[in-house]
């Protein structure tokens, strides 16, 4: 029997190995007490609808964003609709996304005429509420963090015929870089995959197992955007790439954004909003707001122009490219453009080297290469030759990259480029901390979802510039303005002091270089009257920079909460979202405190909302997960774990067979009961 069981793994695996057609990542479900075996990969799947009609398999059917922006502050409502269209009672989970920037501080529920207003609570407490309201009968909702940029909602008891309405109300900061504003809403979660010896805990990646359609279709719920611009000044060049949009304007510096075609599903990738505003600069502003308890600000400091040199000192650059499954085709053709014109344009007097990764990583070079025309089209060659297929491990190819023999006379910056389909972020950010002294850190998002909280914590924790690239057209653009942010940063030595105006507990601390031609943006508390002065300074270049700013004349006082929002999170990113002190012990409880002061989603704080009527009293509900779509042009190549196989003696032999006959490799493993069945 061992020995059947073997070659009939063996015939899988031949089998895995020598299709080239999309995975199929087929899956049951045990009982959800049975605890999932440690040594497996955590990773999605595809699902194919079951033809019984009796269960709701899709019951989000409407997604509604409004997004009104006044000035720099951006306030987005989200409403969910759930409804359960099928004969049984289901419990509905569905994983979703939001900017790793936003500030989650409200949530209610609706059903029928029951309207109730969701409490934070800390994150076990709200999930065991939540958990004894499902067991009772009770319709209740649950809003999880899992990333700052990933939540999951959890709904019990829809009875037939329900229609349940989840808002959800956050607020962010639009920070202009170049003069361009950029509002960017993510509508979908692409796949991740995660090991335990990643994860650390599977249970707390367990979202990572996540069903999806298979590339090219889309839920059959819809999904709408409105955005509400108030600028105070007159708006130009107004446009969207992601999608086609409509825009109304009632006056030069206010308008109305909606989709043009709402039948084109929106939420297979990021609606991406870029405006400027008449004026060649932002100017430098100090908003005060007071509060019950204490009162808050927001300063933003206009940066100085961006200096040139001559002498422009040699650099090493290490460019770490993602050729993994989620890459393959369109986002790895555009990440070829982009690589290729970063490659081409080095100069002589510079270094480099690369390094692709997938499940595994291999490098051009055991150390770096002079940037000669020899060693550019040896680089070029080998980067034609990338196809997208396998895992995504990114840690062991960034220390690879700190492994490269260094020369000490020449600064080293190390170049991220993927859609950042991982799991793992904190261990990136940890070896990011661990070598701030050895290399600078830039990233390069590629495609039409790419996953914020990793590119752009690469950059932040490396104190580096992130990139945003979602076709070929922008790759030149991009790889140009790289190339004028390394080579001549906008201010170093940057301090900020205030004399005259008492304040405290500001956020962020500010960076020691500063790249992108964006303003300084500041968050604090402070007391007693708004006067005195602000003090800047840095280096541009050679030069020392000095600014002054009077706090009477600069001064705005408004009644605004967004700001005391903007304020905890920027403290909370500092705190948790970049491993800067993730072994502090009091970190917990902190973060802890502030998401139940500020009532606002954190790793420890959960929304919970329980409608208190038993509506099913045998508590006899299916469990569906709703299934997300493929990220707008990434391929099936990205869901099913790649090359691994897990053999289990049920039903293996039909696998294969199925395997042969319709040329698809085949994941079969167990999973939890009263799921979706899969194939």
């Amino acid at each position: 029997m061992k020995k059947r069981k073997k070659w009939l793994c063996i015939l899988l695996t031949l089998l895995v190995f020598t299709v080239s057609s999309p995975t199929v990542y087929a899956q049951t479900k045990n009982s959800k007490d049975e605890t999932e075996e440690t040594d497996k990969l955590l990773a999605p799947y595809f699902v194919i609808q079951n033809p019984d009609s009796a269960t709701d398999r899709f019951p989000l059917k409407d997604t509604t964003v409004t997004t009104n922006i006044n000035g720099v502050i951006a306030e987005t409502y989200v409403t969910q609709t759930y409804a359960n269209e099928g004969q049984n009672p289901i419990n509905a989970s569905y994983v979703f996304p939001a900017s790793s920037n936003v500030t989650v501080h409200g949530m209610k529920m609706e059903i029928g005429n029951n309207v109730v207003t969701a409490q934070i609570k800390e994150k076990e407490e709200a999930k065991q509420e939540f958990e004894e309201a499902k067991s009772e009968g009770k319709s209740a909702s649950l809003l999880e963090q899992q990333r700052p940029n990933v939540f999951t909602m959890d709904v019990a008891n829809i009875m037939p015929g329900d229609t349940a309405r989840i808002e959800l109300h956050y607020t962010e900061l639009i920070n202009p870089t170049d003069g361009i504003y950029e509002f960017i809403f993510p509508t979908v979660v692409g796949p991740r995959f995660a090991s335990p010896s990643e994860s650390g805990n599977s249970g707390a990646d367990a979202w990572v197992e996540t069903p999806y359609l298979p590339e090219g279709e889309t839920p059959p719920g819809t999904y709408n955007i409105t955005v509400n611009l108030s600028t105070g000044v007159p708006i130009t060049e107004l446009g969207c790439k992601s999608h086609e949009i409509n825009i109304s304007k009632s006056s030069d510096s206010a308008a109305k954004v909606t989709l043009a075609n709402p039948s084109d599903y929106a939420g297979n990738r990021d609606f991406i909003l870029k405006y400027k505003l008449t004026g060649d600069e932002v100017q430098s502003g100090l908003v005060l707001t007071k509060g019950e308890t204490e009162n808050y600000f927001m300063l933003s400091i206009q940066p100085p122009e961006r200096f040139e040199t001559d002498d422009i000192p040699p650099r090493e650059y290490i460019f770490v490219l993602d050729v993994s499954g989620s890459m393959n085709g369109y986002p790895l053709d555009t990440a070829k453009v982009l690589i290729q014109d970063l490659v081409s344009n080095l100069r002589e007097t510079d270094k480099f080297n690369l390094i692709f990764f997938s499940g595994a990583s291999f490098q051009m070079s055991p150390e770096s290469v002079p940037a000669t025309e020899k060693n550019i089209k040896e680089a070029i060659r080998l980067i034609d030759k990338q196809e997208g297929y396998g895992g995504t491990s990114l840690a062991p190819a960034l220390q690879d990259a700190l492994a490269i023999p260094t020369d000490e006379s020449i600064a080293r910056s190390i170049v991220v480029i993927s859609d950042g389909y991982i799991s793992g972020e904190q261990n990136i950010f940890d070896i990011i901390n661990e070598n701030m002294d050895k290399a600078s850190f830039f990233s390069f998002g590629i495609g039409s979802s790419v996953n914020d909280y990793l590119i752009g914590g690469i950059a932040k924790a490396g104190l580096g510039e992130s990139f945003i690239v979602t076709d070929s057209a922008d790759a030149a653009d991009t790889a140009q303005r790289f190339r004028t942010y390394i080579q001549t940063p906008l201010m170093t030595d940057i301090k900020v002091t205030f004399d005259g105006f008492e304040t405290y507990d500001v956020e962020p601390s500010v960076p020691s270089t500063l790249f992108a031609a964006r303003p300084i943006v500041l968050f604090g508390k402070w007391k007693g009257e708004p006067s005195g002065t602000i003090h800047i300074t840095g280096k541009t270049g050679n030069q020392d920079y000095a600014k002054e700013l009077s706090v009477a004349e600069i001064k705005k006082v408004e009644e605004n909460d967004a700001v005391s929002y903007l304020w905890a999170r920027t403290r909370l990113e500092r705190l948790m979202d970049y491993g800067y002190s993730k072994d502090d012990p009091s970190v917990k409880d902190e973060v802890t405190k502030i998401g139940l002061d500020y009532s606002i989603m954190t790793p420890y704080t959960s929304f919970i909302a329980v409608i208190d009527v038993i509506r099913n009293p045998e508590a006899d509900a299916t469990d569906v997960d709703q299934a997300l779509p493929l990220p707008l042009q990434v391929s099936n190549l990205a869901v099913g774990g790649g090359y691994r196989a897990y053999c289990e003696p049920e039903s293996i032999l039909l696998i294969a067979l199925m395997a042969g006959v319709l040329g698809i490799r085949i994941l079969y493993r167990r999973k939890k009961k009263n799921s979706n069945p899969v194939l």
